[in-house]
């Protein structure tokens, strides 16, 4: 194939794709776009299907199927020039308007700061009205001023010296400076800060230990050590880290994090609001799970269909994705998907790059499925604050899982192959959403958020029962060889996980009197699911009377997808999206859910290293 010479596929110019047209046009009456783009792709990628053993037998396939489609595409109409010039009059009319309403906004948003900053600084802070104002003006005047007039100077800057400095350096050079940057940074992090009753230099220490250990364990299970980006991993475990200091040790980040899990408490407050209109407020005051916790997910994935509609959430999860796509040196795809998880879920995040996932390497499949497992939905976070969890906890952990989960599964699963989105962070047009407008959006997002509530409640009843059933064969077993406690059956799974995870719970740094308790609730989380180890932590009286230290460190530690009935969930998605990957899917499954639990721990420790109160 990779001989194949130029006359022989023909020096006609193609478009590409179908599915990867609709990222440039936005209807069929649009013509596609350069022909001689598109060719290249087509050649650049049949040129390099020989470069590992899966291209050469599936990508080769695929992309042939894809050029005899080519050929048979039909370019759109052309637009008339009457509709040209009905168009771009649309066009000036509503940009006319368009300018307008800004400035009306702004000038709005600018008179409300002005006000608090005179009427409430003291007493509510000037912080996080500050920055909705600067995100607010930002995002106008970027409107009418290009956004690389501020880039180009700092882009030349940044080339022009910190760029020559690393490039001056061997490889090997920069690469142990940087680990040993990074070391210096979580010693000086961890240690500096003063002790407290149950976080003492010593349980910070083994913190610490226990992350060198889960690298440890990674690079010895690596599939290919030879290639494992050390860029990525040693830029990965820096920024989980300067994260963590971020929310935990400076009242900015405090603050920032404060403010977000209040909003979050909030929008449970309206979610009840409905639960008493369709029922009554005494119904609401019961605390019941599935009053209190599902109407809150409902509403939740509701608003996040809407957003989706508007393209809000696509325009902030790239925004957020181009960071690490930069820093982090990863594909566009996996990008996007480890931005958008902690906020989507794992099914969710990985419908942006629908019209990708049939053309990733295993790589990249690996990764978007260990970033599912290693953080959780935005739709169950909410549910999780209202079980009385710390919300800062939860919400700063979601975020750290983003850099872990691309160290994690860089370092367990090195690419080893072409990617056709390493060159940029790009969120397809998704043909499959209906919605005619925002209210049609909010309505499936409404019926969308009662599958998933029906399926959360099935689930949860279903294994709840199962371990009580199990429980109950060893209860029965454990009486006749005396395993008992006063009288009573002693013998059961939570027992048990809570022996084998003992050794985690101790390198994450739980002090040892909560060692057993911690390490059932990561044994009960990964066998089951997280939503039943955080029901045991915040319901249980034996792990409500554990140290806040333990408390806290179990919450990092269970924030995250990674379970058996997870594995099976990515497994169907991936596998009804692109079924002609399934068996790649299938193939890597085990070896992501591995490194989304590692993933989930790296959190857990970092956090037991800074956590002083």
């Amino acid at each position: 194939m990779g001989s194949e010479s130029t006359e022989e596929r023909g020096n006609t110019p193609q478009p590409p794709p179908s599915q990867f047209r609709t990222s440039h046009t936005e209807s069929d009456n649009i013509p596609a776009p350069p022909q001689p783009i598109a060719e290249k792709w087509i050649h650049y990628h049949l040129e390099n299907v020989n470069r590992s053993p899966r291209l050469s037998d599936q990508a080769e396939g695929r992309l042939n199927i894809e050029k005899e489609n080519i050929e048979s595409d039909k370019p759109g109409r052309d637009l008339t020039q009457n509709e040209e010039a009905e168009e771009s009059g649309k066009i000036k009319r509503h940009s006319k308007w368009k300018i307008f309403a800004q400035i009306f906004v702004w000038l709005l948003f600018t008179a409300w700061w002005i006000a608090g900053l005179i009427l409430h600084r003291y007493d509510y802070g000037w912080l996080i009205p500050f920055l909705v104002y600067l995100t607010i003006t930002l995002r106008i005047i970027f409107n009418f001023i290009p956004v690389s007039y501020v880039m180009r100077p700092m882009r030349w800057i940044y080339n022009n010296s910190l760029v020559k400095v690393y490039n001056f350096m061997p490889h090997k050079v920069r690469t142990c400076l940087a680990a040993l940057i990074t070391i210096a940074v979580i010693c000086v992090g961890s240690f500096i800060p003063e002790e407290s009753v149950d976080n003492t230099r010593g349980n910070r220490a083994i913190s610490i230990l226990g992350l060198a250990v889960i690298l440890f364990i990674l690079w010895l299970t690596s599939k290919d050590r030879k290639r494992i980006p050390w860029h990525t991993v040693i830029g990965g475990m820096l920024t989980q880290f300067v994260m963590a200091v971020f929310v935990l040790k400076t009242k900015a980040g405090y603050d920032i994090f404060n403010f977000i899990s209040y909003l979050a408490r909030a929008f449970l407050g309206f979610a009840d609001q409905g639960t008493a209109f369709i029922s009554d407020e005494s119904v609401v005051k019961l605390n019941y799970f599935i009053t209190s916790v599902i109407p809150a997910i409902i509403f939740f994935i509701a608003v996040v269909q809407s957003l989706y509609h508007i393209g809000f959430l696509q325009w902030f999860i790239v925004k957020f994705a181009t960071f690490f796509f930069w820093t982090l040196r990863v594909s566009g795809a996996e990008a996007t998907v480890a931005a958008a998880s902690p906020f989507l879920g794992q099914g969710e995040s990985v419908m942006l790059i629908r019209p990708f996932i049939e053309y990733l390497t295993q790589a990249e499949i690996h990764q978007i499925m260990c970033s599912g497992f290693a953080t959780i939905a935005g739709s169950v976070l909410v549910g999780y604050i209202s079980l009385g969890l710390d919300a800062q906890a939860l919400v700063s952990s979601c975020i750290m899982s983003i850099p872990a989960s691309l160290t994690v599964s860089k370092m367990r699963y090195p690419e080893a192959e072409e990617t056709i989105t390493s060159g940029k962070v790009h969120i397809p047009k998704d043909e499959h959403e209906q919605a005619t407008n925002i209210l049609h959006a909010f309505s499936n997002g409404a019926w969308l958020g009662i599958k998933i509530g029906g399926t959360i409640v099935a689930v949860l009843l279903s294994i709840i029962s199962l371990i009580g059933l199990i429980n109950g064969v060893l209860g029965w077993w454990g009486r006749y060889i005396n395993i008992t406690q006063d009288g009573e059956a002693y013998l059961s799974l939570q027992l048990l996980m809570g022996y084998i995870c003992y050794p985690i719970a101790f390198l994450i740094g739980v002090p040892r009197q909560d060692l057993q308790l911690v390490g059932r609730l990561i044994g009960i989380k990964i066998i089951a699911n997280e939503f039943v180890a955080f029901t045991d932590l915040t319901q249980g009286p034996e792990y409500l009377a554990m140290s806040p230290r333990s408390q806290i460190i179990a919450t990092y530690a269970l924030c995250g997808f990674g379970n058996l009935g997870s594995l099976g969930v990515q497994i169907g998605i991936l596998s009804q999206i692109a079924p002609g990957r399934a068996g790649d899917v299938s193939r890597v499954a085990v070896s992501a859910l591995f490194s989304g639990v590692l993933s989930t721990l790296t959190s857990a420790s970092i956090a037991g290293m800074l956590i002083t109160g």
